[in-house]
């Protein structure tokens, strides 16, 4: 990545900017969340280390304004460009009662905020998948300019509701991405025992719609291939399945040993094509981004970061009374 890509895109340098700083701010929270569990002060993370550029290219090719967002666990970088906030992530991590995503009702990871055009999901794996589906058959039944977006990793597009919602998607042309972050383990398992086939969006193919698999690493590419398939649904000529390509760096959850099933090489290995490295080597390149810039920003985050435990940590838990809110019916 030695040339300006970014501007054969339409991004500006200020774009690519923001792209790599909301791609940081995903790493820090994320690694301070692990201090936090470690520390015994929250009880879980599932990760988003080595996914960051996929989520925030994808997002950054989206109108969060009028499309939808319905993402899978580890999507942090799409709900920080979606308009969430460290505060927000880290109410949720310590289950408080201010958290938007469910009050501290749900587990770490279930994002939702209907301000945002973020749709709450939920703990089965790929339920998210029709929910989108729904989404796009509304905004086309109603004549809306609205795209609904959706993530699952590779795992998930072997479930049912992948083929389900698909299959529908492409019978009546909805305007609905499946995008995939290929992160080559369903947990333990790895990617050539869950696919006999080279790549998830070969399976496009047997649903007669657009099918891309590119770099998960590079967030460019990422954008690209959104920013066309947000075109093409816009544009009537229906869904699109987007596989991206990366390494998942952490164990599956904070309650994982990835130890007894994959070797430390492997994972040193990726930690080299880490996209935080290669795109901000790229931005380096380019000139945009200096060592003084680059401190800047995460001395700039750190503190956010900083503020946002530290007023999650001290803020109140749900009140016991309303244990019951939102799942029994209240009578007269």
């Amino acid at each position: 990545m030695a040339d300006n890509r970014h501007e054969a895109l339409g991004l500006t340098d200020a774009d690519v900017l923001n792209m790599y700083e909301t791609m940081l701010q995903a790493r820090m929270i994320d690694e301070r969340m692990w201090l936090l569990n470690r520390a015994g002060k929250i009880p879980f993370v599932i990760s988003c280390q080595g996914q960051e550029a996929a989520q925030v290219g994808a997002a950054m090719a989206l109108e969060p304004s009028i499309d939808f967002a319905l993402p899978y666990y580890r999507d942090m970088g799409v709900v920080l460009h979606f308009g969430m906030t460290p505060q927000d992530l880290m109410l949720s991590a310590f289950a408080k009662a201010e958290d938007p995503n469910s009050g501290g009702r749900q587990m770490p990871g279930h994002f939702g905020y209907r301000a945002k055009n973020i749709v709450t999901g939920s703990s089965p794996v790929t339920t998210q998948v029709p929910h989108a589906v729904g989404f796009a058959l509304k905004s086309k039944m109603k004549q809306e300019e609205s795209v609904a977006f959706t993530t699952f990793g590779e795992g998930s597009s072997n479930q049912g509701d992948f083929h389900e919602g698909i299959n529908f998607a492409s019978v009546h042309d909805l305007p609905v991405i499946f995008m995939c972050e290929n992160n080559k383990y369903a947990i333990s398992v790895p990617l050539d025992k869950q696919l006999n086939i080279e790549s998830v969006a070969d399976r496009a193919a047997g649903y007669g719609i657009h099918g891309e698999s590119v770099d998960g690493n590079d967030p460019l590419a990422v954008y690209k291939a959104v920013k066309d398939a947000r075109n093409r649904a816009a544009d009537g000529i229906g869904p699109s399945l987007i596989e991206t390509v990366s390494y998942r760096l952490t164990p599956h959850s904070s309650d994982d040993d990835d130890s007894t099933y994959r070797s430390r090489d492997e994972v040193e290995a990726a930690k080299k094509i880490d996209s935080i490295h290669t795109f901000g080597n790229y931005l380096r390149e380019a000139g945009i981004l200096s060592e003084e810039k680059e401190d800047e920003i995460r001395a700039r985050l750190r503190r956010e970061i900083d503020e946002a435990t530290d007023y999650a940590e001290q803020a109140a838990y749900p009140d016991t009374d309303t244990l019951t809110d939102f799942v029994y019916e209240e009578g007269n």
